[in-house]
């Protein structure tokens, strides 16, 4: 006679009982897991909010890099409150301020088209040279003289309009201008002592004084700072927190300064990548009066090329001036220099002229 065997029990009853424990071990596991946002800590891990996953910038492949120009898209360095260090206070001479908004930098200036069918080096002398000869707008009242304290004559040229129509005379009755003279070792000071008499805030930078920042006499501050180009590289500013060569933007920022009145620049041909580096970060529209002293001579710091590209280049960096609504109402040509165009002398050149310009827009 068969046995029957009771209901749950026997050999198959085991494979049920554990599938039921994997499974409640599974849920508890899973519950822990996403209570404590993580796996479990590694090495050298501590307990913290969940990660976020970093996106990579929209339309570009995952793993590519963004093409960046050092001299024209670098961060603004902006001093922290106090200036970051334990050592005595400079004079206060400039408010600290944060960034300045600009519009986005642009990478390259757009060429002007060649001013002939050859694209030779006479063409484009010969329509840049005329160019720079030639003031684009009349100003009545022009100089520097009618503010100085003393008889002296300027040694050089360095004009500005004082029209009312441009606001530069107003500033300084008002003791609200401001001028920043860029300099390489020049030791005349004529034109900004002339404007500080006059009651401009004058600031001049230079790589040869001897200390970070000097008040000379009231209104008129030396700093031992060099414009350029380009700000330096994260890792020499890290060596060197207090480096003396800036871009205009980054001393702008630094200072505090959101306009200039008068900017002069002697930079030894280093202001045609100076005054490209103005035009593609849109310093410019702080700008109301630029007095430049440009060499031709050779064609500058970093700008290469043919001979005809280069003053090609040139003029294009004018023309961009002229976009900007700044226009030529003063130009110099320095007999007293050598007679040389990119080292040939041809086109009865001199090698340094010093132009002046108006921002029309300036307010």
């Amino acid at each position: 006679m068969a046995t029957v065997k009771p209901p749950g029990r026997g050999c198959g009853a085991l494979p049920r009982w554990l599938l039921g424990a994997a499974l409640l071990l599974g849920l508890r596991l899973c519950m822990e897991l996403r209570h404590a946002g993580s796996g479990p800590l590694g090495r050298g891990d501590s307990p913290g909010p969940p990660r976020t996953h970093l996106l990579s910038a929209p339309g570009l492949p995952r793993g590519a890099r963004r093409r960046q120009v050092t001299y024209v898209h670098s961060g603004r360095r902006v001093l922290p409150r106090g200036g970051g260090s334990t050592t005595p206070p400079e004079p206060s001479c400039c408010a600290q301020g944060g960034l300045l908004r600009r519009k986005g930098s642009r990478w390259h200036i757009e060429l002007q088209p060649w001013a002939g069918p050859s694209r030779s080096l006479d063409e484009e002398a010969s329509r840049f040279l005329s160019y720079i000869s030639t003031t684009q707008i009349a100003c009545d009242h022009m100089g520097t003289d009618s503010l100085a304290t003393d008889s002296s004559p300027a040694p050089k040229p360095w004009l500005v309009c004082l029209d009312d129509r441009f606001g530069l005379a107003h500033q300084i009755r008002s003791k609200r201008c401001r001028l920043y003279s860029l300099g390489l070792g020049s030791d005349d000071t004529h034109f900004e002592v002339s404007m500080a008499n006059g009651g401009c805030e004058v600031h001049r930078f230079d790589p040869s004084v001897k200390s970070a920042h000097v008040l000379e006499r009231q209104g008129l501050w030396h700093h031992r700072l060099s414009i350029d180009w380009r700000d330096p590289h994260p890792a020499v500013a890290a060596q060197k927190p207090h480096g003396n060569t800036r871009k205009l933007g980054s001393i702008l920022n630094e200072f505090g300064h959101h306009k200039i009145d008068v900017l002069k620049a002697d930079l030894e041909s280093a202001e045609w990548k100076v005054l490209e580096n103005l035009i593609l970060e849109d310093v410019l529209e702080q700008i109301g009066q630029l007095v430049f002293e440009i060499h031709l001579h050779w064609p500058g710091f970093e700008v290469s090329g043919s001979e005809s590209g280069v003053v090609r280049f040139w003029y294009s960096l004018l023309k961009e001036l002229e976009r900007k609504h700044f226009r030529l109402f003063h130009t110099y040509k320095d007999l007293s220099k050598p007679q040389l165009f990119l080292k040939k002398g041809l086109f009865n050149a001199s090698s340094c002229y010093t132009l002046s310009w108006v921002n029309t827009k300036w307010r």
